[in-house]
């Protein structure tokens, strides 16, 4: 029975190559079996511009681009870490954009998906820079910086970012139940799918025991993905999903 890939907050980077090597597996195992692979978000650790060269970029977007050819959609969200992919990733990968929130039909269901960010939004801080980094204007700015001073400001902008996470209450860089349930009522769903967060788990709305709220895991702890096929949602590890199909 064919099915339907989710996963979030892969983070690849040539400095973590055994991510990588997963990750490209199981795009081989998984694009003949799935009727659409979605990632929502943050699937490298971070995208300085579609005109970046480095190996591992260009490997990633050969693996979407020969995916593509063998899984009839291929989706991308962007997240916190990969969002100035543009025009030129998009077309050579073959995937399809998403936005911040969409909602698609999984299985008979209807089922809202999002990166996760817009659903933090007591974390002002965060919600601030990304607020400024969205900024059309600030991201012409940053394109138009040669690519080896780029890679510099990313990397100065992650220390940061890991500095300002010690320092936040750990409540505050979760999802905020009420705004979940905004959302979903915003978008008449019953459903939600999301990551950002790197806390894997499948949720219940309170007083609404037929709702779903499943955060997809991050890779650099583990690789939990989610696999549904119109019996079954599953996380599971993305070599033990590997093993399953290839069995």
């Amino acid at each position: 029975m064919k099915g339907v890939l989710f996963a979030s907050d892969l983070h690849l980077s040539p400095q973590r190559p055994d991510r990588i090597a997963l990750f490209f597996r199981l795009l081989e195992q998984i694009a003949p079996r799935a009727e659409a692979i979605y990632l929502l978000g943050d699937v490298v650790e971070f995208w300085v511009g579609d005109d970046d060269v480095a190996p591992a970029h260009r490997a990633l977007v050969e693996a979407l681009a020969l995916a593509a050819t063998v899984c009839p959609a291929v989706y991308v969200m962007t997240g916190n870490r990969d969002f100035l992919m543009g025009e030129r990733f998009f077309a050579e990968t073959k995937a399809r954009p998403l936005a911040d929130f969409e909602v698609v039909d999984l299985f008979g269901t209807s089922t809202l998906l999002t990166h996760g960010d817009l659903l933090c939004i007591n974390d002002l801080k965060y919600q601030a820079f990304r607020q400024y980094v969205r900024a059309p204007d600030n991201q012409r700015q940053f394109l138009s910086l040669p690519l080896a001073e780029r890679y510099r400001v990313a990397a100065q902008t992650r220390s940061g970012t890991q500095a300002s996470m010690l320092e936040k209450e750990d409540d505050i860089m979760d999802v905020d139940p009420d705004e979940v349930v905004r959302v979903m009522q915003e978008h008449r769903v019953s459903h939600l799918i999301h990551g950002h967060t790197h806390r894997p788990a499948v949720h219940r709305l309170e007083g609404a025991p037929l709702s779903q709220r499943i955060v997809l895991g991050d890779w650099y702890t583990g690789n939990q993905v989610l696999w549904c096929t119109g019996a079954e949602k599953k996380l599971i590890g993305a070599a033990e999903l590997i093993g399953t199909l290839a069995a």
